[in-house]
């Protein structure tokens, strides 16, 4: 049956790419057989220059203008498959640019998909239900560090008055206090009842009278 119909290609398909590079490949070789003609005209040409009108110089000339003809044919097809190769880029390009367009969508797509998926997931009253809740442990933290803070045995409603004149008193007591003590400590030694230093023991009265008399 194979051999009848023939079996399905197993080649792979001739891309965009593959067909320009070919296309180009068949150009470089155009250009190539142009300058070899070029080289020959110019030749040519310079022999026809040189040359007396006769059946030499016509054979040359024949053969000049053969070349011609033949690097027009070859202008002509270079020309054609440059066209090409330019019609293909641009549809290459295109095809390039639909491809990232496409890709592109398709990404929006499924960011859209994961975004739809993940906020469907959030309740917006839970959210709002637990920032209330922060907001009154907030206060009730705020109370406590109220409640710790606070003095004890300290009156919150003290008159400044009294404590001006409380604060007074107890300045007028130190000075008082230091005035006395001053006091004592500014008398004579004779008029002390205290013994001298340098006297080991205290003298008798009967003794001190006797000594008197």
């Amino acid at each position: 049956m194979n051999r009848l119909f023939g079996s399905k290609s197993t080649a792979p398909k001739p891309t965009l790419t593959s067909a320009i590079s070919n296309v180009d490949t068949h150009i470089e070789s155009l250009d190539v057989k142009l300058a070899k003609l070029n080289a020959e005209l110019q030749t040519h040409q310079a022999r026809l220059s040189k040359m007396r009108d006769g059946p030499g110089k016509s054979a040359i000339k024949a053969k000049a203008l053969k070349i011609l003809q033949r690097r027009k044919m070859y202008e002509s097809q270079r020309d054609q498959l440059q066209q090409q190769s330019w019609n293909m880029e641009q549809a290459d390009m295109m095809t390039s640019n639909l491809k990232n367009v496409m890709t592109t969508v398709d990404a929006m797509k499924t960011t859209n998909k994961t975004l739809k998926q993940q906020y469907g997931k959030i309740n917006i009253d839970k959210i709002e239900r637990m920032q209330d809740e922060m907001a009154d442990l907030m206060e009730v933290g705020n109370e406590i560090q109220e409640s710790l803070g606070r003095a004890y045995d300290v009156p919150e409603d003290v008159d400044e008055a009294e404590l001006d004149a409380e604060l007074e008193a107890l300045g007028e007591e130190a000075e008082f206090e230091m005035g006395g003590a001053m006091g004592e400590s500014e008398l004579p030694a004779f008029m002390r009842d205290e013994v001298p230093t340098f006297v080991d023991e205290p003298p008798e009265a009967g003794k001190v009278k006797e000594t008197a008399g």
